[in-house]
């Protein structure tokens, strides 16, 4: 039963847009807008969350695929420095115990370096590829 339930709805998906990285971004605003309304209990919010409900299921039901694209381009190109520093910090925290990060001071570029090489070194930066001290 549950087999041709989701054959049923790949068939009714089948060339519309479905989920993207701004549909993602869309459904954790909706659900901090829900979880803020439990507290505050606004009438404005109440429709703030339907109106961003509506749209969600707009772009995922969508058959213009070429603007449900541009739409997702335009926030890939907006969010990108966001999307790069919450990465960066992720991966500090994955690596807290084993590598060190420094930032290249003629570049700007973040460069992962061991921890097992402690004291003062000469690094090279991948970017730029000069030369500069560090401390680990």
């Amino acid at each position: 039963m549950f087999q041709r339930l989701g054959y049923t709805i790949a068939r009714f998906m089948q060339g519309r847009y479905g989920v993207d990285a701004l549909q993602k971004a869309l459904l954790w605003v909706y659900c901090g807008i829900i979880v803020l309304n439990l507290f505050l209990g606004s009438l404005v919010l109440v429709l703030f969350e339907f109106l961003l409900f509506g749209w969600l299921v707009f772009r995922t039901l969508s058959r213009n695929i070429p603007a449900r694209m541009r739409e997702n381009e335009w926030y890939l190109k907006r969010s990108d420095g966001m999307r790069r520093f919450w990465k960066l910090q992720k991966n500090r925290w994955r690596d807290r115990k084993t590598h060190v990060y420094r930032t290249c001071p003629h570049c700007k570029a973040t460069v992962r370096l061991s921890k097992a090489n402690r004291g003062h070194h000469a690094c090279d930066c991948p970017r730029c590829r000069k030369e500069f001290q560090v401390t680990i």
